[in-house]
């Protein structure tokens, strides 16, 4: 038999290999639970119902009722939304991009051409999209037959109990874990019964028969096998109701600091007089079935020692310096997981200096930057596709400029809403001295921006363009109507003056300047 002092040697290889120390265990280490040691689909951490919902109502709770949580949320959405983004047709015909523009317009004004409800403009229904997908993982949009669309929170698709389908709290998925249909159930089904019968749900098919989507699913999945989303509170559940309890603690020892109190210490041999209540009074019942009075406190209340006990008062320093550094630390981690620096979760620079906010707000804007990218992609595009489709079926003037072979309706680009920089100036300054030391093109640096220079050149020529085309036809009435003013296309159009021209203003008594070529001639004069 082999002892443990000559291990074979394929046992002694299997000691030599490098492993990761993650994968052992230590007493030094927090002990997770849940955690398996065979790998786990995205969806296996979310398995019960029960537990999902109720994650979702936390979360729910926690933006509803905290100090904090709510107003961050509400914050990161307006940080990435703002004014809104909006849609720029790209068809290839100018008649049929206005024509979308407009019926878009239209669309999204009304509450009642886009809301099933008839409350909530597009606009509306978007950032509050975006905000439940935050708070509870996701949100569904049914598009319905006469265009409006229906909103459904994340508590409705439910998996009844006794299917034996493979569907995922509430998504019917196929062998490949494509989303065929989504289960939802009626409004009034309580979101905590733990049974859902069948008769309750409606099975509505995630795609129409040419493949265009039916069902808007609004989530940010972090795993490829995740098929539901979950609240971004997760990670901080516990961290934000640390900050709450400490707060609410601070909040009562400052109110029992404040209070005025004496206290009073008497001879053995005191015998006190009529009873005299000073607050509200409460009897407790003791270990050894003895009962005690407890008398709460109030500002300006006598506190009466009993014979032989000596009370001292105190005035302690509430709240003291190591309070404040300590709150900041929870909200800079609860402002984290949101995407938001400290500066914006506190909306206050005053510790901070110009870099570090613009470096703060850098960082924080990509994060934004990519969430509205991945709001176009789940949400706005492709009912953008459905709206299209719609109209066309319509209209016939808008389906016969689309049959054109150098026509795309759904053609189209968004206009992301971009933040002010801190030092505007000195960015553009740096911009301007990379490009002309030749240390990037304008192509890569309009690349930094999220933009194409192709389209972005192509825009700025078509722009001066259509400026100067408008400015010259101008011009030339105006000259028609005043022979004598002079009046140039540049006159009106009102472009600045070409780079290392200079503009002096004087009185009328002055000259004009000269020309180069005159300049040369007298001067040419005056050495001869």
């Amino acid at each position: 038999m082999r002892s443990p002092q000559n291990p074979t040697f394929a046992e002694g290889w299997r000691d030599l290999r490098a492993d990761y120390n993650m994968a052992k265990t230590s007493r030094y280490r927090r002990s997770r639970t849940g955690v398996s040691g065979a790998g786990r689909t995205g969806d296996h951490s979310i398995r019960s119902e029960s537990g999902y919902l109720r994650m979702m109502e936390l979360a729910r709770d926690m933006a509803r009722n905290d100090c904090v949580i709510g107003q961050l949320i509400d914050r990161a959405v307006t940080n990435m939304i703002q004014e809104g983004i909006t849609l720029d047709p790209q068809t290839g015909d100018d008649g049929l991009d206005t024509a979308i523009k407009d019926r878009r317009a239209d669309y999204c004004e009304d509450a009642d051409q886009c809301d099933m409800a008839g409350e909530l403009t597009y606009p509306e229904m978007t950032r509050l999209a975006l905000r439940q997908t935050f708070v509870d993982g996701d949100i569904f949009g049914l598009p319905t037959p006469d265009g409006p669309l229906q909103l459904v929170e994340g508590h409705r698709p439910r998996t009844p109990n006794r299917t034996t389908r493979n569907v995922v709290h509430g998504v019917l998925l196929d062998e490949y874990r494509r989303r065929k249909e989504y289960w939802i159930t009626k409004d009034e089904v309580d979101p905590n019964a733990s049974n859902v019968k069948v008769s309750e749900i409606t099975q509505y098919p995630a795609r129409d028969k040419h493949g265009n989507r039916q069902v808007f699913h609004l989530y940010d999945p972090k795993r490829v096998s995740q098929t539901r989303g979950v609240t971004v509170l997760a990670p901080i559940v516990e961290l934000a109701g640390f900050f709450e309890d400490i707060m609410f603690a601070r909040l009562i020892q400052q109110q029992v600091v404040s209070c005025f109190a004496v206290f009073r210490n008497r001879q053995i041999g005191w015998e006190p007089g009529a009873d005299s209540q000073r607050g509200e009074r409460s009897t407790e019942t003791l270990a050894d079935g003895s009962a005690r009075s407890i008398e709460g406190y109030a500002p300006g209340m006598d506190v009466a020692g009993e014979p032989g006990e000596t009370l001292t008062g105190f005035s302690p320093n509430v709240p003291n310096p190591e309070f404040f550094e300590f709150v900041k630390l929870i909200l800079t981690l609860i402002g984290v997981n949101l995407g938001m620096p400290l500066i914006l979760v506190l909306m206050d620079a005053a510790e901070s200096n110009f870099s570090a906010w613009r470096g703060a707000m850098l960082q924080a804007q990509a994060g934004f930057r990519r969430n509205q990218h991945w709001l176009i992609a789940r949400w706005l595009r492709p009912d953008h596709l459905r709206l299209v489709r719609r109209w066309m079926a319509e209209d016939s003037g808008m389906r016969v400029a689309a049959e054109k072979s150098t026509v795309n309706p759904f053609g189209h680009r968004w206009n992301l809403p971009s933040w002010p920089h801190v030092q505007p100036r000195e960015i553009a300054t740096a911009d301007f001295l990379r490009v002309r030391n030749a240390q990037t093109s304008r192509r890569r640096l309009a690349a930094e921006s999220s933009m194409e220079f192709d389209e972005l050149s192509t825009e700025i020529c078509e722009d001066n363009g259509m400026l100067i085309a408008k400015a010259c036809a101008t011009a030339e009435k105006l000259n028609k109507d005043f022979p004598n003013a002079g009046i140039t296309w540049r006159d009106v159009s009102g472009l600045p003056p070409p780079e290392g021209v200079k503009v002096s203003i004087g009185d009328g008594g002055e000259e004009s300047p000269e020309s180069p070529a005159k300049r040369d001639e007298s001067r040419g004069e005056k050495a001869a």
